[in-house]
Protein backbone atom coordinates (compact mmCIF):
# COMPACT_ATOMS: atom_id res chain seq x y z
CA UNK A 1 0.00 0.00 0.00
CA UNK A 2 1.33 2.93 -0.98
CA UNK A 3 1.07 6.53 1.18
CA UNK A 4 -0.30 9.44 -0.50
CA UNK A 5 -1.28 7.91 -3.65
CA UNK A 6 -4.84 7.68 -4.75
CA UNK A 7 -5.95 5.16 -7.72
CA UNK A 8 -8.99 6.19 -9.97
CA UNK A 9 -10.64 3.83 -11.98
CA UNK A 10 -12.75 5.43 -15.14
CA UNK A 11 -15.84 3.40 -16.17
CA UNK A 12 -18.08 4.18 -18.76
CA UNK A 13 -18.00 7.28 -21.14
CA UNK A 14 -15.31 10.65 -21.51
CA UNK A 15 -17.79 12.70 -19.82
CA UNK A 16 -16.82 10.60 -16.94
CA UNK A 17 -13.14 10.79 -17.64
CA UNK A 18 -13.44 14.81 -17.78
CA UNK A 19 -14.79 14.36 -13.97
CA UNK A 20 -12.09 12.01 -12.50
CA UNK A 21 -9.66 14.35 -14.12
CA UNK A 22 -10.87 17.66 -12.45
CA UNK A 23 -10.73 15.35 -9.08
CA UNK A 24 -7.54 14.27 -9.56
CA UNK A 25 -6.03 17.83 -10.63
CA UNK A 26 -7.54 18.87 -7.22
CA UNK A 27 -6.35 16.04 -5.27
CA UNK A 28 -2.71 16.54 -6.47
CA UNK A 29 -3.17 20.01 -5.50
CA UNK A 30 -3.61 19.19 -2.38
CA UNK A 31 -0.69 16.76 -1.64
CA UNK A 32 -1.92 13.24 -2.95
CA UNK A 33 -0.37 11.36 -5.98
CA UNK A 34 -3.04 9.92 -8.87
CA UNK A 35 -3.03 7.27 -10.68
CA UNK A 36 -5.43 6.93 -13.31
CA UNK A 37 -6.62 3.17 -13.93
CA UNK A 38 -3.91 1.18 -12.66
CA UNK A 39 -2.58 -2.17 -14.26
CA UNK A 40 -2.31 -3.08 -11.09
CA UNK A 41 -3.83 -0.55 -8.14
CA UNK A 42 -1.13 0.08 -5.24
CA UNK A 43 -2.61 3.05 -3.69
CA UNK A 44 -3.88 3.60 -0.31
CA UNK A 45 -7.15 5.03 -1.32
CA UNK A 46 -9.08 4.02 -4.62
CA UNK A 47 -11.67 6.07 -6.14
CA UNK A 48 -14.18 4.27 -8.90
CA UNK A 49 -15.87 6.34 -10.76
CA UNK A 50 -18.84 4.27 -12.18
CA UNK A 51 -21.13 3.72 -15.24
CA UNK A 52 -24.95 3.25 -14.72
CA UNK A 53 -25.94 3.68 -18.44
CA UNK A 54 -27.08 -0.26 -19.53
CA UNK A 55 -27.18 -3.15 -17.53
CA UNK A 56 -23.75 -4.48 -18.89
CA UNK A 57 -21.93 -0.49 -17.53
CA UNK A 58 -23.68 -1.17 -14.44
CA UNK A 59 -22.63 -5.26 -13.95
CA UNK A 60 -19.21 -3.41 -14.81
CA UNK A 61 -19.16 -0.89 -12.23
CA UNK A 62 -20.37 -3.33 -9.51
CA UNK A 63 -17.80 -5.87 -10.25
CA UNK A 64 -15.05 -3.25 -9.69
CA UNK A 65 -16.99 -2.06 -6.30
CA UNK A 66 -16.37 -5.93 -5.27
CA UNK A 67 -13.30 -6.65 -6.57
CA UNK A 68 -11.65 -3.06 -4.96
CA UNK A 69 -13.67 -4.25 -1.62
CA UNK A 70 -12.17 -7.50 -1.28
CA UNK A 71 -8.51 -5.59 -1.37
CA UNK A 72 -9.44 -3.37 1.33
CA UNK A 73 -10.60 -6.45 3.21
CA UNK A 74 -7.19 -7.92 2.88
CA UNK A 75 -5.46 -4.99 4.20
CA UNK A 76 -4.20 -3.74 1.09
CA UNK A 77 -6.65 -0.33 0.77
CA UNK A 78 -7.60 2.26 3.34
CA UNK A 79 -10.28 3.61 2.00
CA UNK A 80 -12.87 3.02 -1.21
CA UNK A 81 -14.58 5.67 -2.52
CA UNK A 82 -17.13 5.55 -5.06
CA UNK A 83 -18.54 8.29 -7.37
CA UNK A 84 -20.22 8.65 -10.68
CA UNK A 85 -23.33 7.76 -12.42
CA UNK A 86 -24.30 4.64 -11.38
CA UNK A 87 -24.12 6.20 -7.14
CA UNK A 88 -25.74 9.47 -8.23
CA UNK A 89 -28.73 6.78 -9.55
CA UNK A 90 -28.66 4.30 -6.72
CA UNK A 91 -26.93 5.56 -3.95
CA UNK A 92 -28.99 4.66 -1.21
CA UNK A 93 -28.94 0.43 -2.74
CA UNK A 94 -25.37 0.81 -2.79
CA UNK A 95 -25.26 2.08 0.59
CA UNK A 96 -27.10 -0.80 1.80
CA UNK A 97 -25.66 -3.49 0.05
CA UNK A 98 -21.88 -2.37 -0.18
CA UNK A 99 -21.31 -0.98 3.33
CA UNK A 100 -17.14 -1.72 2.73
CA UNK A 101 -17.65 1.50 0.36
CA UNK A 102 -16.23 4.32 2.89
CA UNK A 103 -18.12 7.09 0.72
CA UNK A 104 -20.29 7.65 -2.09
CA UNK A 105 -20.44 10.47 -4.22
CA UNK A 106 -23.09 11.55 -7.11
CA UNK A 107 -22.21 13.01 -10.43
CA UNK A 108 -22.23 16.33 -9.73
CA UNK A 109 -20.91 16.61 -5.34
CA UNK A 110 -17.96 14.99 -5.96
CA UNK A 111 -15.92 18.13 -5.35
CA UNK A 112 -16.54 17.31 -1.38
CA UNK A 113 -14.38 14.27 -1.91
CA UNK A 114 -11.13 16.40 -1.62
CA UNK A 115 -12.56 18.31 1.28
CA UNK A 116 -13.20 15.25 3.44
CA UNK A 117 -9.85 13.42 2.18
CA UNK A 118 -7.53 14.95 4.28
CA UNK A 119 -4.25 16.04 2.38
CA UNK A 120 -1.03 13.51 3.35
CA UNK A 121 0.92 16.79 3.15
CA UNK A 122 -1.34 19.12 5.52
CA UNK A 123 -1.61 21.45 2.65
CA UNK A 124 -5.35 23.47 2.36
CA UNK A 125 -7.93 22.13 -0.11
CA UNK A 126 -6.64 24.22 -3.47
CA UNK A 127 -9.83 26.85 -4.97
CA UNK A 128 -8.08 27.31 -8.58
CA UNK A 129 -10.15 27.38 -11.63
CA UNK A 130 -12.92 24.17 -11.53
CA UNK A 131 -12.28 23.51 -15.30
CA UNK A 132 -8.27 22.74 -14.43
CA UNK A 133 -7.60 19.05 -14.23
CA UNK A 134 -5.21 16.32 -14.53
CA UNK A 135 -5.39 15.20 -18.41
CA UNK A 136 -5.19 11.84 -18.45
CA UNK A 137 -5.44 11.32 -22.42
CA UNK A 138 -2.01 11.82 -24.23
CA UNK A 139 -1.03 15.48 -24.12
CA UNK A 140 -1.92 16.22 -27.96
CA UNK A 141 -5.71 15.89 -27.61
CA UNK A 142 -8.18 16.20 -24.56
CA UNK A 143 -12.27 15.99 -24.04
CA UNK A 144 -14.22 18.97 -23.97
CA UNK A 145 -17.10 18.78 -22.15
CA UNK A 146 -19.70 21.40 -22.60
CA UNK A 147 -22.45 20.53 -21.05
CA UNK A 148 -24.71 18.09 -18.95
CA UNK A 149 -27.81 16.65 -18.29
CA UNK A 150 -30.87 15.84 -21.44
CA UNK A 151 -34.36 17.24 -21.76
CA UNK A 152 -34.95 14.58 -24.58
CA UNK A 153 -36.23 11.77 -22.60
CA UNK A 154 -36.06 8.76 -25.35
CA UNK A 155 -37.94 6.18 -24.60
CA UNK A 156 -34.77 3.89 -23.94
CA UNK A 157 -32.38 5.92 -21.89
CA UNK A 158 -31.67 6.39 -18.23
CA UNK A 159 -29.55 9.27 -18.78
CA UNK A 160 -31.88 12.26 -17.89
CA UNK A 161 -33.07 10.13 -14.84
CA UNK A 162 -29.20 10.02 -13.73
CA UNK A 163 -28.07 13.34 -15.23
CA UNK A 164 -31.48 15.86 -14.95
CA UNK A 165 -32.41 18.60 -17.59
CA UNK A 166 -29.75 19.94 -20.10
CA UNK A 167 -27.74 22.29 -18.34
CA UNK A 168 -25.11 24.34 -20.49
CA UNK A 169 -21.84 25.66 -19.36
CA UNK A 170 -21.37 29.35 -20.44
CA UNK A 171 -19.11 30.36 -23.37
CA UNK A 172 -16.79 32.62 -21.94
CA UNK A 173 -15.96 29.56 -19.44
CA UNK A 174 -15.82 27.21 -22.15
CA UNK A 175 -13.28 29.62 -24.25
CA UNK A 176 -11.10 30.01 -21.23
CA UNK A 177 -10.85 26.16 -20.98
CA UNK A 178 -10.00 26.00 -24.26
CA UNK A 179 -7.21 28.77 -23.91
CA UNK A 180 -5.40 27.02 -20.46
CA UNK A 181 -5.68 23.26 -22.80
CA UNK A 182 -3.88 24.66 -25.28
CA UNK A 183 -1.35 26.25 -22.70
CA UNK A 184 -0.87 22.42 -21.59
CA UNK A 185 -0.16 21.42 -25.28
CA UNK A 186 -3.74 20.30 -26.63
CA UNK A 187 -3.45 20.49 -30.04
CA UNK A 188 -7.51 18.08 -30.27
CA UNK A 189 -10.76 18.89 -28.87
CA UNK A 190 -13.14 16.39 -28.78
CA UNK A 191 -16.48 18.35 -27.79
CA UNK A 192 -18.53 15.97 -25.83
CA UNK A 193 -22.19 16.69 -24.57
CA UNK A 194 -25.06 14.38 -24.15
CA UNK A 195 -26.66 16.17 -26.84
CA UNK A 196 -24.93 18.95 -28.66
CA UNK A 197 -27.15 19.96 -30.77
CA UNK A 198 -29.28 21.93 -27.43
CA UNK A 199 -26.16 23.77 -25.92
CA UNK A 200 -27.29 27.48 -25.57
CA UNK A 201 -30.88 26.66 -25.33
CA UNK A 202 -31.22 26.95 -21.40
CA UNK A 203 -28.83 30.29 -21.41
CA UNK A 204 -29.73 32.22 -24.03
CA UNK A 205 -33.25 30.78 -25.19
CA UNK A 206 -31.37 30.22 -28.83
CA UNK A 207 -28.39 27.96 -30.26
CA UNK A 208 -25.11 28.56 -29.54
CA UNK A 209 -23.02 26.14 -30.70
CA UNK A 210 -22.30 27.21 -34.11
CA UNK A 211 -20.59 30.66 -32.45
CA UNK A 212 -18.98 28.68 -29.80
CA UNK A 213 -17.37 26.38 -32.30
CA UNK A 214 -16.46 29.59 -34.57
CA UNK A 215 -14.90 30.97 -31.51
CA UNK A 216 -13.14 27.97 -30.82
CA UNK A 217 -11.89 27.58 -33.94
CA UNK A 218 -10.48 30.86 -33.89
CA UNK A 219 -8.07 30.50 -30.47
CA UNK A 220 -4.35 30.45 -31.75
CA UNK A 221 -2.98 26.79 -30.94
CA UNK A 222 -6.23 24.73 -31.67
CA UNK A 223 -5.15 22.51 -34.66
CA UNK A 224 -8.77 20.13 -34.79
CA UNK A 225 -12.05 20.58 -33.13
CA UNK A 226 -14.55 17.15 -33.09
CA UNK A 227 -18.08 16.65 -32.62
CA UNK A 228 -19.47 14.77 -30.70
CA UNK A 229 -23.29 13.49 -29.91
CA UNK A 230 -25.75 15.55 -31.79
CA UNK A 231 -29.57 15.04 -31.54
CA UNK A 232 -30.77 14.79 -35.12
CA UNK A 233 -34.32 16.84 -33.87
CA UNK A 234 -34.27 20.25 -34.05
CA UNK A 235 -30.12 20.50 -34.92
CA UNK A 236 -28.37 23.45 -35.48
CA UNK A 237 -28.02 23.76 -39.27
CA UNK A 238 -25.89 27.24 -38.81
CA UNK A 239 -23.51 25.05 -37.62
CA UNK A 240 -23.10 23.54 -40.91
CA UNK A 241 -21.50 26.55 -42.46
CA UNK A 242 -18.95 26.92 -39.60
CA UNK A 243 -17.60 23.62 -40.18
CA UNK A 244 -17.38 24.12 -44.08
CA UNK A 245 -15.53 27.61 -43.09
CA UNK A 246 -12.89 26.33 -40.36
CA UNK A 247 -10.30 24.12 -41.50
CA UNK A 248 -9.53 23.26 -37.94
CA UNK A 249 -13.05 22.36 -37.36
CA UNK A 250 -12.87 18.57 -38.63
CA UNK A 251 -14.80 17.27 -41.26
CA UNK A 252 -16.53 14.92 -38.77
CA UNK A 253 -20.16 14.96 -36.74
CA UNK A 254 -20.89 12.18 -34.06
CA UNK A 255 -24.77 12.27 -34.30
CA UNK A 256 -26.36 9.16 -32.68
CA UNK A 257 -29.62 8.07 -35.10
CA UNK A 258 -30.72 4.88 -33.45
CA UNK A 259 -33.06 3.84 -36.18
CA UNK A 260 -34.59 4.81 -39.41
CA UNK A 261 -38.19 3.30 -39.61
CA UNK A 262 -41.32 5.68 -38.13
CA UNK A 263 -42.96 3.11 -36.78
CA UNK A 264 -39.59 2.89 -34.57
CA UNK A 265 -38.51 6.20 -34.51
CA UNK A 266 -42.05 6.95 -32.87
CA UNK A 267 -41.83 4.64 -30.46
CA UNK A 268 -38.45 5.41 -29.05
CA UNK A 269 -39.77 8.69 -29.22
CA UNK A 270 -37.35 10.79 -31.08
CA UNK A 271 -39.77 13.60 -32.72
CA UNK A 272 -38.68 12.81 -35.89
CA UNK A 273 -39.54 11.40 -39.09
CA UNK A 274 -37.57 9.38 -41.72
CA UNK A 275 -38.04 12.02 -44.31
CA UNK A 276 -36.86 14.57 -41.83
CA UNK A 277 -34.21 12.56 -40.79
CA UNK A 278 -32.82 11.32 -44.32
CA UNK A 279 -33.54 15.23 -45.29
CA UNK A 280 -30.82 16.17 -42.34
CA UNK A 281 -28.31 14.01 -43.30
CA UNK A 282 -28.25 14.84 -47.33
CA UNK A 283 -28.00 18.38 -45.67
CA UNK A 284 -25.10 17.65 -43.62
CA UNK A 285 -23.25 16.12 -46.66
CA UNK A 286 -24.32 18.79 -48.90
CA UNK A 287 -23.23 21.47 -46.91
CA UNK A 288 -19.94 19.99 -45.10
CA UNK A 289 -18.91 17.95 -48.54
CA UNK A 290 -16.79 14.58 -47.32
CA UNK A 291 -17.45 14.71 -43.78
CA UNK A 292 -17.46 11.43 -41.69
CA UNK A 293 -20.42 11.22 -40.34
CA UNK A 294 -20.28 8.83 -37.15
CA UNK A 295 -23.28 7.05 -35.92
CA UNK A 296 -24.99 4.74 -33.35
CA UNK A 297 -28.29 2.41 -34.30
CA UNK A 298 -30.18 0.61 -31.96
CA UNK A 299 -32.38 -2.94 -32.39
CA UNK A 300 -34.49 -4.61 -30.16
CA UNK A 301 -36.23 -2.00 -28.88
CA UNK A 302 -40.10 -3.42 -27.86
CA UNK A 303 -42.28 -3.27 -30.75
CA UNK A 304 -39.03 -3.35 -33.37
CA UNK A 305 -40.68 -6.19 -35.95
CA UNK A 306 -38.63 -8.24 -38.90
CA UNK A 307 -40.16 -5.48 -41.34
CA UNK A 308 -38.57 -2.94 -39.36
CA UNK A 309 -35.51 -4.50 -39.22
CA UNK A 310 -35.36 -5.41 -42.97
CA UNK A 311 -35.77 -1.77 -43.77
CA UNK A 312 -33.30 -0.65 -41.33
CA UNK A 313 -30.85 -2.82 -43.06
CA UNK A 314 -31.74 -1.51 -46.66
CA UNK A 315 -31.48 2.05 -44.91
CA UNK A 316 -27.76 1.96 -43.73
CA UNK A 317 -26.67 -0.26 -47.29
CA UNK A 318 -28.49 3.79 -48.72
CA UNK A 319 -26.82 5.86 -46.73
CA UNK A 320 -23.03 4.42 -46.01
CA UNK A 321 -22.26 5.75 -42.96
CA UNK A 322 -18.62 6.08 -42.69
CA UNK A 323 -18.61 5.33 -39.14
CA UNK A 324 -21.32 3.39 -37.46
CA UNK A 325 -21.99 1.39 -34.21
CA UNK A 326 -25.16 -0.81 -33.14
CA UNK A 327 -26.41 -1.78 -29.44
CA UNK A 328 -29.17 -4.30 -28.98
CA UNK A 329 -31.44 -2.71 -26.42
CA UNK A 330 -31.13 -2.93 -23.07
CA UNK A 331 -34.53 -2.82 -20.52
CA UNK A 332 -33.62 -0.36 -18.11
CA UNK A 333 -35.06 0.70 -14.61
CA UNK A 334 -37.80 3.85 -14.94
CA UNK A 335 -37.43 4.41 -18.19
CA UNK A 336 -40.68 5.23 -20.52
CA UNK A 337 -39.66 1.77 -22.77
CA UNK A 338 -39.68 -0.23 -19.13
CA UNK A 339 -42.62 1.14 -17.61
CA UNK A 340 -44.74 1.57 -20.82
CA UNK A 341 -43.71 -1.56 -23.71
CA UNK A 342 -43.11 -5.17 -22.91
CA UNK A 343 -39.56 -6.40 -24.04
CA UNK A 344 -40.66 -8.47 -26.66
CA UNK A 345 -37.59 -9.54 -28.90
CA UNK A 346 -35.71 -11.99 -27.45
CA UNK A 347 -31.89 -11.70 -26.35
CA UNK A 348 -30.86 -14.28 -29.15
CA UNK A 349 -32.80 -11.90 -31.83
CA UNK A 350 -31.61 -8.65 -30.66
CA UNK A 351 -27.86 -10.20 -30.83
CA UNK A 352 -28.26 -11.39 -34.09
CA UNK A 353 -29.92 -8.37 -35.89
CA UNK A 354 -27.11 -6.32 -34.26
CA UNK A 355 -24.58 -8.55 -35.73
CA UNK A 356 -26.16 -8.69 -39.01
CA UNK A 357 -26.00 -4.88 -39.22
CA UNK A 358 -22.84 -4.18 -38.31
CA UNK A 359 -21.37 -7.45 -41.14
CA UNK A 360 -23.63 -4.67 -43.54
CA UNK A 361 -21.26 -2.02 -42.03
CA UNK A 362 -17.87 -3.71 -42.06
CA UNK A 363 -18.34 -4.09 -46.33
CA UNK A 364 -19.46 -0.91 -46.16
CA UNK A 365 -16.80 0.74 -44.19
CA UNK A 366 -14.09 -1.42 -46.05
CA UNK A 367 -15.73 -0.09 -49.82
CA UNK A 368 -15.02 3.64 -47.89
CA UNK A 369 -11.72 3.32 -46.64
CA UNK A 370 -9.83 1.45 -50.54
CA UNK A 371 -11.36 4.35 -51.45
CA UNK A 372 -8.25 6.19 -49.61
CA UNK A 373 -5.62 4.31 -50.74
CA UNK A 374 -3.14 6.63 -52.94
CA UNK A 375 -4.35 9.80 -51.37
CA UNK A 376 -2.31 11.92 -48.97
CA UNK A 377 -4.00 12.68 -45.38
CA UNK A 378 -3.25 14.42 -42.16
CA UNK A 379 -2.63 12.33 -39.61
CA UNK A 380 -1.96 13.34 -35.90
CA UNK A 381 0.53 10.64 -34.58
CA UNK A 382 -0.93 8.98 -31.19
CA UNK A 383 1.78 6.59 -30.36
CA UNK A 384 4.46 3.92 -31.03
CA UNK A 385 3.25 0.29 -31.38
CA UNK A 386 5.68 -2.09 -32.20
CA UNK A 387 6.04 -1.53 -35.75
CA UNK A 388 4.47 1.15 -36.48
CA UNK A 389 3.62 4.29 -35.99
CA UNK A 390 -0.15 4.85 -34.78
CA UNK A 391 -2.12 8.08 -36.03
CA UNK A 392 -5.59 9.29 -37.32
CA UNK A 393 -7.10 11.05 -39.47
CA UNK A 394 -9.61 14.28 -38.90
CA UNK A 395 -12.18 11.58 -39.77
CA UNK A 396 -11.20 9.36 -36.89
CA UNK A 397 -12.15 9.73 -32.99
CA UNK A 398 -9.16 8.77 -30.59
CA UNK A 399 -10.09 5.06 -29.20
CA UNK A 400 -13.36 4.18 -30.80
CA UNK A 401 -12.70 5.03 -35.03
CA UNK A 402 -9.79 3.88 -37.19
CA UNK A 403 -6.32 4.52 -37.07
CA UNK A 404 -3.27 4.89 -39.63
CA UNK A 405 -0.68 2.54 -39.13
CA UNK A 406 2.56 3.76 -40.72
CA UNK A 407 5.24 1.15 -40.74
CA UNK A 408 8.67 2.36 -38.99
CA UNK A 409 10.92 1.09 -41.43
CA UNK A 410 9.42 3.70 -43.65
CA UNK A 411 9.91 6.83 -41.24
CA UNK A 412 13.90 6.58 -41.32
CA UNK A 413 14.60 9.63 -43.16
CA UNK A 414 12.16 11.40 -40.95
CA UNK A 415 12.77 9.63 -37.08
CA UNK A 416 14.20 12.56 -35.73
CA UNK A 417 11.41 14.25 -36.54
CA UNK A 418 8.48 12.50 -35.81
CA UNK A 419 6.52 12.90 -32.08
CA UNK A 420 3.46 11.77 -30.70
CA UNK A 421 1.27 14.57 -31.13
CA UNK A 422 2.73 15.50 -34.55
CA UNK A 423 0.86 16.04 -37.88
CA UNK A 424 2.75 14.26 -40.77
CA UNK A 425 1.44 14.07 -43.83
CA UNK A 426 0.90 10.16 -45.26
CA UNK A 427 0.15 8.58 -48.63
CA UNK A 428 -2.34 5.64 -47.74
CA UNK A 429 -0.60 2.22 -49.59
CA UNK A 430 -3.34 0.01 -48.38
CA UNK A 431 -7.05 -0.38 -46.31
CA UNK A 432 -8.35 -2.77 -44.53
CA UNK A 433 -12.08 -2.20 -43.02
CA UNK A 434 -11.48 -0.54 -40.14
CA UNK A 435 -7.70 0.69 -40.76
CA UNK A 436 -5.58 2.46 -43.04
CA UNK A 437 -1.64 1.63 -43.59
CA UNK A 438 0.99 4.54 -45.38
CA UNK A 439 4.12 6.07 -45.07
CA UNK A 440 4.91 9.71 -44.11
CA UNK A 441 5.96 12.07 -47.44
CA UNK A 442 6.13 14.93 -45.23
CA UNK A 443 6.49 16.11 -41.61
CA UNK A 444 4.64 19.52 -40.77
CA UNK A 445 2.89 21.38 -38.29
CA UNK A 446 0.20 23.09 -41.14
CA UNK A 447 -1.32 26.02 -39.75
CA UNK A 448 -5.16 25.96 -39.64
Amino acid sequence: MRKGVVDFITLGCSKNLVDAERVMRQLEAAGWTCVHDPEEPKGEVCVINTCGFIGDAKEESINMILQMAERKKKGKLRKLIVMGCLSERYRAELEAELPEVDEYYGKFDFEGMVERLKSPTGQTCPTGRKYERKLTTPRHYAYLKISEGCNRMCSYCAIPLITGRHTSRPKAEILEEVRWLVSQGVKELNVIAQDLSSYGLDIAQRHLLPELVDEMAQVPGVEWIRLHYAYPTDFPEELLDVMARHQNVCKYLDIALQHCTDHMLGLMRRHISRAEQDALIRKIREKVPGICIRTTLMVGHPGETEEDFEELKAWVKEMRFERMGCFAYSDEEGTYANTHYKDDVPQEIKEQRAAELMAIQQEISGELMAQFVGKTERVIVDRQEGDYWVGRTQYDSPEVDCEVMIGVQNTDRFADRIQTGEFVDVRITKAEEFDLYGEIVKTQNIPC
